[in-house]
């Protein structure tokens, strides 16, 4: 990044499990064969299945598991957090777990959480909007229906909406690689056809099918799979007259 650039960062911060490489977290604690299974079964839409596979081949080694699962999270906070910029503008994903984020932001000043909050940056109003909406994964970084509804209803007019998940479009919910789509939401959608905002980027879907497209005046914008692409998206300002 440009030296004294912002940096807006969309969720996700740690690497549970690349489908890509079948590198992470999981596969450092368990074994590949299963991490497979659960890979698969996930893809067909069997996440209630794959969460059944995960419980039985930790049945007895919970503990240990829970210590080695936590162990790698740290350090990979510790990783991310000791390179963001100052000033970082931060919201979680369903991978991230908020209370060790949180922890992590309270020790690094650069990082502001900004979930449900706005900010004027380089004279536009960009509201932030963290978290993705409940799964039968159950993971930590999932919010309510009403929780991301009261984030949207508080922001007010934004110009720019930076969120986590995409709003509820097939085309960018739709991932290639695991083929099928991933949840969006619908009041990000309702927000985004109400409010209009110049811009509304996210993340969450690793390899979309669409990467931007209008909904009205909006440019839907996915900012792409970092890890991946190692680029981060610039961020173009309101032209002026």
């Amino acid at each position: 990044m440009p030296e004294g650039a912002t940096l807006v960062l969309l969720g996700d911060l740690i690497n549970f499990l690349d489908y890509t490489s079948m590198t992470g977290i999981l596969t450092e604690v368990f074994a590949v064969d299963t991490v497979a299974e659960v890979v698969r079964l996930r893809t067909q839409g069997r996440a209630v299945e794959a969460r059944e596979v995960m419980n039985r081949r930790s049945e007895g080694r919970e503990e240990e598991i829970r210590r080695a699962v936590t162990t790698r999270m740290r350090a990979q906070y510790e990783e991310v957090f000791s390179a963001l910029v100052d000033p970082t503008y931060l919201i979680l994903g369903n991978v991230d777990s908020p209370e060790t984020a949180h922890d992590f932001a309270q020790r690094f000043p650069p990082v502001i959480e900004a979930d449900g909050r706005v900010f004027v940056l380089d004279g536009e109003r960009f509201g932030f909007v963290g978290g993705a909406l409940p799964s039968p994964l159950q993971v930590a970084g999932e919010v309510t229906h009403e929780q991301m509804r009261a984030k949207l209803d508080g922001l007010g007019e934004v110009d720019v909406l930076c969120s986590h998940i995409p709003p509820a479009v097939p085309e960018l919910c739709y991932d290639t690689r695991a083929g099928k789509l991933e949840r969006g939401s619908e009041d990000l959608l309702g927000y985004i056809v109400d409010v209009q905002p110049r811009l509304a980027y996210f993340g969450h879907v690793h390899q979309p099918l669409t990467s931007m497209l209008h909904i009205g005046r909006t440019l839907c914008v996915n900012t792409g799979y970092f890890r991946a692409t190692t680029r981060s998206w610039p961020h173009q300002g309101a032209p002026t007259a």
